[in-house]
């Protein structure tokens, strides 16, 4: 029988900064346990201990979050006040990728899909995600309700003190990230922010074009879907954009590029990118196998998937890499559901949250 154990859960109301500090005060040990992790992840991969300079680097961010999403520059600031850390602080932790500037290449870092309602049992859209990532996040993940005063409201998983990983909106919108990989990394709109950007719309045209707006950082895979049932993943890097658009009502992304700028930007190779490609044809035959068919429980047994070991759907630790399926989420968004396992999710039953 799988374990019950599940993400904490907690609903932030009021103004962004007021978000931001209930964010900051209900969260202080498990936002210091991630910076903790975070802070021993840099020194393992760079050398880098000295506080003072990993605070300068992170604030480096701070202008481009006020420029393109002032909201969440208020956020982290209370994130910082309600934690009682410092502002350079709270925003390493949305930077985890960006200060280590490091690509190791046994990070693989999750497995993606979208479905439209042509492909569902029911007629109702669904997106999800595996997130592999370093095991110590499943120590750390929360799922938040975010209610601001103004604006939409949002369902997230997320790092605790993170103010932006991958969820959904009471507009009908999903929205989740996957590594990528490219060149030309640079100080700009950090990566984990696109994903919430995205979800500042209503609309999947909407979120393409203020995420092609923005001076980006770095390279994140996004997929987005919306209540109008249209779906597009976009494969941003700080130069370009590719988009990834629906066949035969799906979309299914790992972690290598697929649209035509892969020529341009994809990195991997070797083993690296056998693993990547093995995820996403696997999540495509099982897709492709029961499509018109497909349900949350059918999407929660693909994310369960072992059967391409040792690159497979569901990872777990001592498998091909380092690291762990850290959660696994399924959305349907036009219904304002999540639904979230801590992971690997074969050893984990699936919760549903919703807007209260």
């Amino acid at each position: 029988m799988s374990n019950t154990q599940s993400f904490p859960f907690y609903t932030l109301k009021g103004s962004h900064r007021e978000i931001g500090k209930q964010f900051g005060e209900y969260c202080t040990d498990l936002i210091k346990n991630h910076l903790s992790f975070a802070l021993n992840k840099l020194k393992q991969e760079t050398g880098i201990d000295d506080l003072s300079v990993i605070e300068q680097t992170a604030l480096k961010y701070q202008p481009y979050v006020q420029k393109y999403a002032h909201s969440f520059d208020e956020e982290i600031q209370g994130v910082a006040e309600g934690a009682q850390i410092s502002l350079g602080i709270a925003y390493f932790l949305q930077l985890r990728a960006e200060i280590i500037q490091y690509f190791k290449e046994t990070d693989h870092e999750c497995t993606t899909f979208a479905l439209k309602s042509e492909s569902t049992d029911n007629g109702v859209s669904l997106v999800g995600q595996n997130s592999d990532l370093p095991s110590y996040y499943k120590e750390c993940f929360v799922v938040v309700e975010i209610i601001p005063d103004n604006g939409p409201k949002y369902l997230m998983l997320t790092p605790a003190g993170q103010v932006s990983y991958i969820g959904i909106n009471d507009n009908g919108m999903g929205a989740f990230g996957n590594f990528i990989t490219c060149d030309g990394w640079r100080i700009g709109f950090p990566r984990y922010m696109f994903t919430r950007l995205a979800l500042t719309t209503s609309t999947v045209k909407e979120a393409k074009d203020k995420l092609k707006s923005v001076y980006k950082s770095s390279s994140r895979n996004i997929i987005i879907i919306d209540k109008n049932d249209d779906v597009i993943n976009l494969e941003v890097t700080p130069e370009m954009t590719g988009e990834v658009y629906a066949e035969n009502g799906f979309i299914a992304h790992s972690n290598h590029f697929i649209s035509k700028i892969s020529k341009y930007q994809e990195r991997k190779t070797g083993e690296d990118l056998e693993n990547s490609v093995m995820r996403r044809l696997r999540m495509k035959q099982m897709i492709e196998n029961n499509n018109g068919k497909l349900s949350i429980e059918k999407m929660q047994e693909f994310f369960r998937d072992r059967e391409t070991y040792p690159h497979t759907i569901c990872r777990k630790e001592g498998d091909f890499g380092d690291g762990t399926t850290a959660a696994s989420t399924i959305a349907v968004p036009s219904k304002g559901e999540l639904w979230v396992a801590i992971g690997p999710p074969d050893q984990y039953e699936y919760k549903r949250y919703t807007f209260t």
